[in-house]
């Protein structure tokens, strides 16, 4: 079990690279996003969970953060970028949080 967890870590990890190197910051971030949801539902199947879905993060919200299970890396970009957290809940629910994030800026500033 602990190896299908390291081995879907360092599967999302690959292909989170391998987009990266593509290039192209809106076609970067729908294909992470598409790779992403695949492996969470890959993962919720593994496990007998509903697949999630994808909810937008508002502030204020209430979370019942549990465990993490994956969260997206940022692409290159000097703006923010939507980055994504699947986690369980206290319950085991798998719930799936889209949000912004800092991207990574090859330049700091000046």
């Amino acid at each position: 079990m602990n190896f299908y967890k390291v081995g879907l870590g360092v599967l999302t990890a690959v292909l989170s690279f391998g987009v990266l190197a593509e290039g192209g910051g809106d076609r970067t971030f729908a294909l992470m996003m598409e790779r992403n949801e695949k492996a969470m539902a890959a993962y919720a199947i593994k496990k007998g969970k509903a697949v999630p879905q994808v909810q937008t993060y508002r502030y204020g919200m209430d979370l019942d953060i549990a465990k993490v299970v994956n969260v997206t890396p940022p692409i290159r970009s000097c703006n923010a970028v939507p980055s994504r957290m699947t986690y369980e809940d206290s319950s085991g629910k798998l719930n799936t949080l889209e949000y912004q994030v800092m991207g990574v800026c090859r330049f700091n500033g000046g």
